[in-house]
């Protein structure tokens, strides 16, 4: 290319650059497309501010971690009387005539042996014959009173799948060991520990203190019911009551770094739905198209493939409010904006089983009878399930969901036999017991933090629901995700010191209360 045509190339390319500037300065279309690219840029930059300035906005909902006075326990004598109480065996079985009601009588008697100030001072009831109510009166009478509360019995142990003996009562590697340390002996006894510490230190609660120890939670809490039955005979006001349920869990909160203690504002419904199929039956050898068995089991599968919703209310949601501004920035930033990451949440917290049952009302099949013989078509099959229900779901809400999901006439929708029953109500987190319970917590376990929660399975605090509305359920002992196993599992064991913290706490929560 010469000289001249190199020119008239450079003209020619400027002359189109000049003329496409032109074009793109005149189209209206790109114009808008550019502006509506800097509108979104600059929407997403403000969304982002937004979710940062809201998820930092809230600030630490934990109580001051205030010194105390420990009391002056001895860790390893107190560790013994839980060892001597862990051996006598006072299972629950579910065939009544299986329970060894002498049991019960030798660990009345071993209280009393142990605990002569609280048996001294204290009046004590039997009630529904093997269950416990003491009363420790306040100065103030017009105060209404404070209920700590725990239970007797146990569930059975297959001995030889422990590393140690159920029912020993050993003391080795620095735990306790055996049926009951973790549920719920050592809240029985790290109860009246405490209380027996406090009469000797001279102490005289304002307001009065009632323990309540059932004999049959791991059942159905007659001993329990029998319990508010009689305190609602007697005229007892009561403020709060405090039972087992949550733990301080250590490890098992993601994203959290020091333990937290979970207090259970409310716990879970439960309902047996028992399915039933009938049909001609026959012998195997000449099946029909479709088997008693068969219709069954679709109708169960359909259950299991469509559970009911989740929703992330409640309970739950206030303990995400409480532990997420002690969470490293990205969970904060998720948790304190839930308008908007709460679908993603839910989906998290429904793939992990553990969680799952915190945001929905869950089904488990758990039982199926059909046919006894191998060869013979069963004229009835039948499939019991399991509903654990999440507050704010009714019994009519899980009637009304099974019999959509199943659909088919051919399947009879009952509730089983016994006590089905809706979740408890949602007690309070803004009464001065719950902040009483919490700075309890934090003035023994300084490095906890501590949050509201939802409890899973049942306890003897549905029972005492009619006496106050302030039910809370927190069992001070730290756990593992290890740990989680050994409740009705195998080799279940307290540590030593951790239950000297526990009967502290149990003192601290008796004072607080009645600094009112």
């Amino acid at each position: 290319m010469g000289s001249a045509g190199f020119v008239m190339n450079q003209r020619t390319e400027g002359t189109g650059k000049v003329l496409r500037a032109a074009v793109h300065a005149r189209d209206p279309g790109h114009a808008r497309g550019g502006a509506l690219i800097r509108l979104l840029l600059l929407l997403v930059i403000v969304l982002a501010v937004v979710l940062v300035v809201r998820g930092l906005a809230v600030g630490s909902m934990q109580p001051e971690a205030s010194s105390i006075e420990r009391l002056p326990v001895d860790p390893q004598k107190a560790a013994e009387r839980l060892a001597e109480a862990v051996r006598i065996s006072t299972v629950s079985y579910e065939d009544p005539d299986k329970i060894d009601k002498a049991a019960f009588l030798r660990l009345h008697a071993l209280l009393e042996k142990f605990y002569p100030k609280v048996h001294e001072r204290l009046q004590r009831q039997v009630v529904n014959d093997l269950s416990l109510l003491y009363t420790w009166p306040g100065s103030d009478p017009g105060l209404p009173a404070a209920m700590l509360t725990a239970h007797l019995d146990v569930v059975p142990a297959q001995a030889s799948d422990w590393s140690q003996p159920p029912f020993a009562g050993n003391i080795s590697g620095g735990f306790v060991w055996g049926r009951g340390t973790m549920d719920d002996k050592v809240g029985v006894l790290g109860i009246l520990e405490a209380a027996e510490h406090l009469l000797a230190a001279g102490f005289a609660p304002r307001r009065t203190i009632h323990f309540a120890f059932g004999q049959d939670e791991e059942l159905d809490g007659h001993g329990a019911d029998a319990i508010a039955a009689r305190l609602k005979e007697q005229g007892a006001q009561i403020d709060f009551v405090l039972d087992e349920g949550m733990m301080i869990v250590e490890g098992i909160i993601p994203g959290l770094g020091p333990p937290a203690a979970l207090i259970g504002l409310a716990e879970k419904g439960y309902a047996n739905v028992t399915l039933t199929v009938e049909t001609a039956g026959g012998h195997s050898s000449i099946p029909p198209a479709e088997t008693a068995v068969g219709i069954l089991t679709a109708a169960v599968a359909r259950l299991e493939a469509n559970p009911m919703p989740t929703r992330l209310e409640g309970p739950v949601k206030e303990m995400f409010r409480w532990v997420s501004p002690e969470m490293s920035l990205v969970p904060r930033i998720v948790l304190g904006n839930l308008w908007l990451f709460g679908p993603l949440v839910r989906a998290e917290l429904a793939g992990i089983p553990a969680t799952n049952a915190t945001v929905r009302t869950t089904a488990a099949p758990t039982m199926l009878s059909a046919s006894d013989k191998a060869n013979v078509l069963a004229r009835r099959a039948s499939a019991v399930i399991n509903y654990r229900l999440l507050p704010g779901d009714s019994l009519d809400d899980v009637r009304a969901h099974v019999r959509r999901v199943v659909d088919d006439p051919r399947v009879e929708i009952n509730f089983a036999p016994g006590e089905p029953n809706d979740a408890t109500p949602v007690s309070p987190v803004d009464s001065e017991s719950f902040k009483h319970i919490a700075a309890s917590v934090r003035a023994v376990f300084p490095q906890v933090v501590v949050a509201p929660s939802l409890v899973i399975p049942a306890t003897d605090a549905r029972h005492y629901g009619s006496l106050t509305n302030n039910v809370y359920r927190l069992l001070p002992i730290v756990v593992t995700a290890e740990d989680l196993d050994r409740f009705h599992g195998i080799d279940e064991r307290i540590a030593v010191k951790g239950y000297a913290d526990a009967v502290n706490f149990y003192a601290e929560i008796m004072r607080r209360s009645s600094r009112q």
